[in-house]
């Protein structure tokens, strides 16, 4: 309760001569317009609370100093989620380094670095997690000499569920299992999220809130425990790799039916990756085109459009 007769409060008011309560009347409304930021569209990444975080630095600025910082949007979206103990949205360091300091990350962080890029590309191709640890240390250190700034949040796990659902959990990477969980004598499950899905080409999107409606959508060839991180089979079930990790064989779980009936086999599973991979395919539209994810992981496209 920090009211005017707090311990702490009224002795910072009698310092500046408001110590009765009746001097601190408010107007009945105030224009803050002239230090408000101007209107960004979030455009496709779908975090209203990064916009307003932003949006609030912005404005402290502009009151402070009279200047305006563009600051970035989806650096304190992403940040933040790693802050917040998600590892990412696999847990590898691939999945922060590579998609916002890569050879293939989008502009949002400015002119890329070739003596951090030289060493993401290298680790990722490392199947030594010692070695690896050791080139990612390297990293650390240059992204302090050349990241100007890096934005500090906390916060928890905000999801909740009525006391009678079964199967009710949090993931540790936003990626609830909504097929697990089922009220008794109710067909229907309803679940809230901050937004509505921004687009459902999966493969194109890259906030949290298509991707949740996405993972009940969709399967993949491995996938992560409910409610935990440990990696088990999907639509594979099991994989080898070569000793430096740049080859992978996957064994496809057979009998696996799409909605229309059709089996699934390798041909679908290569496909998938083709369309995110060659920007000249008929099938590499999504909603927006960027497939972000795809050329932050894998170091661009081939056939990519003309700068």
């Amino acid at each position: 309760d920090y009211s005017p007769e707090h311990e702490h409060v009224k002795p910072l008011l009698q310092g500046i001569g408001l110590a009765e309560s009746e001097k601190l009347s408010l107007p009945p409304s105030v224009d803050l317009k002239a230090w408000c930021a101007p209107i960004e569209n979030q455009g496709s990444l779908g975090s209203c609370t990064a916009q307003a975080g932003v949006g609030m630095i912005e404005y402290y600025e502009r009151k402070a100093f009279g200047t305006h910082i563009d600051a970035s949007r989806l650096f304190l979206y992403k940040t933040t989620r790693n802050l917040l103990g998600w590892t990412g949205d696999y847990p590898d360091p691939t999945n922060f380094y590579d998609y916002h300091f890569g050879s293939g990350a989008t502009d949002q962080f400015g002119t890329k670095w070739d003596d951090i890029t030289s060493r993401l590309s290298q680790a990722a191709q490392l199947g030594d997690e010692e070695a690896r640890r050791v080139i990612y240390a390297e990293v650390n250190d240059l992204l302090k000499q050349h990241v100007p700034m890096i934005p500090i949040a906390h916060g928890a796990s905000a999801a909740a569920y009525k006391a009678d659902v079964q199967g009710a959990h949090a993931s540790p990477l936003g990626n609830e299992s909504l097929e697990v969980m089922y009220i008794e004598g109710q067909d229907t499950f309803t679940f809230m999220q901050n937004a509505e899905p921004i687009g459902l080409y999966c493969a194109d999107e890259s906030d949290g809130e298509s991707l949740r409606a996405c993972e009940q959508i969709g399967e993949s060839l491995l996938a992560y425990e409910v409610g935990g991180v440990e990696v088990i089979p999907s639509l594979a079930t099991g994989y080898t790799s070569n000793d430096d990790a740049t080859e992978w064989v996957f064994n496809l779980r057979e009998g696996v039916l799409f909605h229309d009936g059709s089996t699934l086999d390798a041909n679908d599973v290569v496909l998938s990756y083709v369309v995110q991979w060659d920007a000249a395919h008929p099938l590499h539209v999504g909603r927006d085109g960027n497939f972000s994810y795809f050329s932050g992981l894998f170091g661009g496209f081939l056939n990519p459009p003309p700068p």
